[in-house]
């Protein structure tokens, strides 16, 4: 298994490690409830260095990612993020990435950690059936660490080892900075639903600014969290998961995605999607809380008056809320809130209803849901 450059120092706060996609990473610390209360209430820190970056540049970079992305890029200012979708040809999900843009004609796109390759592999199949001689494509996995620092304590505790004022960084927006004295890219951003900043950084230093970071947050309550809070973290905040919400037999409609789809240009996956959305679709992800108790977990069915219909795909204790909730996939008819399910556990029916996503929403100035990004 592949290891981060911070796999020592889980190691020496006694973390119990895991397989994930092929990477030996922390699934908790101290336990996942206690990691996730703490970054809901004051901080969390996150290695995130096994997500994979591909940097795009040259003149005809945007050209590129245009032939690419659902979302129009055309638009985007230097230092904005954007959250879009890679689109097979029959518009199926390839994986769900967020797209930086450096300078004119230079950009980052980071994937999920399992998709990185054929992610990569993607984008230079498509340079070369194109004419993008003047488009370069760089995988920078390995020579950049990333980690996240998130709840509302997150700038409290940045803004210290930070040569730049956190106050003026928007929400989905990125600047350069110092962090801890190394040269990093900071941007406002997440997957937890609390406010925070993302921190990528040389790999060979990203261990210096995990370690100036829990020793300025060690006052203020910041905890490392591992795997097993970030997704319940996630999943509270209505956020999805490339393999569990999303894959390549799965389209941006289905799914919460379809506001990043641009039909009005071309992309790989257009014609099919431009299809999709006047005829509408069949099935749609929902999330769903349980009525009774369970915990209904991934692969688990769902029926409707002895009927099979549908399937979960995430689904966890929720901390913050007290109760079980998760996403599963029901055909549109039983999709609207406040339909009663049953969903089988452990060949037990159980009660539940569809709700409307996300379960928990923090009211703050800094966070828009990605339905607003």
């Amino acid at each position: 298994m592949k290891r981060t450059p911070l796999y020592e120092r889980h190691v020496a706060l006694g973390a119990k490690m895991i397989d994930f996609g092929g990477w030996e990473m922390p699934v908790q610390y101290t336990g996942v409830i206690e990691e996730h209360h703490a970054t809901r209430t004051g901080a969390g820190l996150f290695d995130i260095c096994h997500m994979g970056e591909i940097e795009i540049r040259g003149p005809q970079a945007l050209s590129l990612l245009q032939g690419l992305m659902s979302r129009n890029l055309e638009r985007q200012a230097t230092g904005q993020m954007k959250l879009s979708v890679l689109t097979n040809e029959q518009g199926g999900i390839i994986d769900d990435v967020t797209v930086y843009k450096l300078a004119e004609d230079r950009y980052w796109v980071v994937t999920n950690a399992a998709t990185k390759d054929k992610d990569l592999r993607w984008i230079q199949c498509r340079k070369q059936d194109g004419a993008f001689a003047g488009a370069d494509i760089v995988d920078r996995t390995d020579e950049l660490g990333k980690i996240d620092l998130q709840g509302p304590r997150a700038q409290r505790i940045l803004q210290p080892l930070a040569s730049a004022d956190l106050g003026l960084l928007k929400y989905y927006h990125a600047m350069q900075a110092t962090v801890a004295g190394v040269p990093s890219l900071v941007s406002r951003s997440g997957y937890t639903g609390e406010d925070g900043f993302e921190i990528y950084a040389d790999s060979r230093q990203i261990g210096d600014v995990w370690d100036g970071l829990m020793g300025a947050g060690a006052g203020s309550g910041l905890k490392a969290v591992g795997l097993g809070a970030r997704d319940t973290l996630r999943l509270e905040a209505g956020l999805m998961l490339y393999g569990h919400e999303m894959c390549e037999t799965v389209s941006p409609y289905e799914v919460v995605y379809g506001w990043l789809v641009d039909l009005e240009k071309d992309f790989i996956g257009h014609d099919a999607l431009d299809r999709q959305k006047k005829r509408g679709v069949a099935r749609k992800l929902v999330g769903f809380e349980m009525a009774e108790r369970g915990i209904a977990r991934a692969g688990y069915k769902i029926f409707k008056q002895g009927r099979e219909i549908g399937e979960v795909t995430s689904g966890t204790f929720a901390p913050t809320l007290n109760r079980a909730v998760g996403f599963a996939f029901l055909p549109v008819q039983y999709a609207e809130p406040q339909t009663e399910l049953e969903i089988r556990i452990r060949e037990r029916p159980v009660k539940a209803r569809v709700v409307t996503i996300p379960f928990y929403r923090r009211c703050d100035k800094h966070i828009f849901y990605n339905v607003f990004i």
